[in-house]
């Protein structure tokens, strides 16, 4: 069975943790999503669950204690080897995350004790004593308990085994520094609407990044431009917060997603090209496309909830394109037999370059799905390739650091595939990591942190 597209967090947790409810409270939502991460589920699903008065603190802990589970469970295993029902061992990883390491710890380790222990007492009352022991336990012992702990590179590095040994082997200087870099806070990006009409509503159009973060300044907001139109700002922000928003003169889309829709136009496509945007959703490089050229573009996405936003973020911006919910490979189903000037394909993908955003994904996958995701990749490749008009451009791309999701799958269809070369201008960047030297114009702004990991790939038809 291929593995299912996993649909992770789309916001970034908030700035801080601190609690507009009861700390308890939010422990026991926070628990519950990571129970619920252990079972299968991706954190969107369980935060959905969430009231929506404890949704922003629960979300900001339980991204806290998902990017540092390994260290929890590596903790826990050695003071409690017999784990405890599945509820109370999420509260107590939950707690211990929190805890350690120490200085990621948002709050005073007393506080945090008893409130998880208050919050036992309501999840289940017998377990309050021994969540109560084994979080002292660990306070009184932590020096030796994390030196034992740190054995483990799971708990070292807080990613699966096999995640770090695919690593080892795709990039074996630097695995290390990617493993680390997935458990840093990742940068806000805008990506400014160089479609917006000068003066549209009354109000400024905010044109160029650098009129854009002059607006922002007005509003007491810090940001600094890091590529042509991308903007990162220094705290994040709610969308609510950032003037413009609501009409489309800004999105959110990191600086190394940004680079999609500029590297298939190229030098330019005519007006009215046909563009395919294959896998579409959530709609951010299907509107960076209309942004920067007068297009016809197809956007397909095979799950039809997935493709209202697309249409939700078009409006926004007050640009067109036609959508239809169907899978992209089966096209019989959907192509009316005319070629496409260009295809963006944008694979569905381990999501292993934007794990910084989604901490989840890390424990939701398993080592066989990479080979099941690159079998879909190629696959979609195979089916779009006929479709694309000779002279055509088709863009590959995923979300990965994986090679087997990137460069080696470029160089098996290369292979099978006598009419496609990658041309020289303009050239591919192949894998980006999250790492400063990220080959995007400006990889590490003067705050924040580096764009996300992506693979591009840009082959054109003979």
């Amino acid at each position: 069975m291929p593995p299912r597209r996993l649909r992770p967090v789309t916001s970034s947790p908030p700035t801080s943790t601190t609690p507009s409810l009861p700390l308890a409270r939010l422990l026991a939502h926070a628990a519950d999503a990571v129970q619920a991460v252990r079972a299968g589920q991706s954190l969107n699903e369980a935060l959905a669950r969430c009231p929506a008065e404890a949704r922003p603190g629960t979300q900001a802990l339980s991204f806290h204690a998902l990017r540092w589970l390994g260290s929890a469970l590596a903790v826990r295993t050695l003071l409690a080897p017999k784990a405890p029902p599945p509820a109370v061992d999420a509260l107590l990883l939950t707690a211990l995350a929190l805890l350690w390491p120490a200085a990621e710890a948002p709050y005073a380790a007393h506080t945090l004790v008893d409130q998880a222990v208050d919050a036992a007492r309501r999840r289940a009352k017998a377990s309050a004593s021994f969540v109560n022991a084994v979080l002292r336990r660990f306070l009184r012992e932590q020096e030796a308990t994390v030196a034992v702990a740190l054995r483990d590179p799971v708990a070292r590095f807080n990613h699966p085994a096999w995640w770090i040994d695919r690593l080892k082997r795709d990039w074996p200087e630097r695995w290390q520094a990617l493993l680390d870099a997935d458990n840093q806070h990742p940068p806000m990006t805008l990506r400014v609407n160089a479609h917006r009409d000068a003066g549209k509503g009354g109000e400024p159009a905010g044109t160029t990044a650098a009129d854009y973060v002059a607006r922002l300044a007005e509003q007491g907001i810090t940001a600094i431009v890091v590529e042509p139109q991308a903007v990162v700002l220094e705290r994040p922000r709610p969308v609510t917060q950032l003037p413009g928003f609501a009409r489309g003169d800004v999105s959110v889309q990191d600086a190394s997603a940004q680079r999609a829709a500029p590297l298939l136009i190229g030098a330019g496509l005519p007006a009215g090209a046909r563009v395919l945007d294959a896998c579409a959703a959530p709609g951010g490089k299907t509107a960076h496309l209309l942004e920067l050229a007068d297009l016809d573009v197809l956007a397909l996405d095979r799950d039809a909830s997935r493709l209202t936003r697309v249409t939700e973020t078009l409006t926004r911006i007050g640009l067109t394109a036609r959508t239809v919910a169907a899978d992209a490979g089966d096209t019989a189903s959907w192509w009316d037999g005319k070629p496409f000037d260009a295809i963006l394909l944008d694979a569905p993908c381990s999501a292993s370059g934007i794990v910084r955003r989604h901490p989840d994904v890390r424990w939701l996958r398993r080592a066989s799905d990479i080979p099941a995701l690159a079998k879909i990749q190629a696959d979609l490749l195979e089916a779009l390739w006929p479709l694309l008009a000779p002279g055509g451009r088709l863009l590959y791309c995923t979300c990965s650091v994986f090679k087997d999701e990137g460069q080696h799958q470029i160089d098996a269809f290369l292979q099978r595939h006598a009419d496609a070369r990658v041309p020289a201008d303009p050239a591919s960047p192949g894998h980006l990591l999250p790492l400063p030297d990220n080959e995007a114009e400006s990889a590490v702004p003067a705050f924040g942190a580096p764009p996300d990991g992506f693979f591009y790939s840009l082959l054109q038809k003979t």
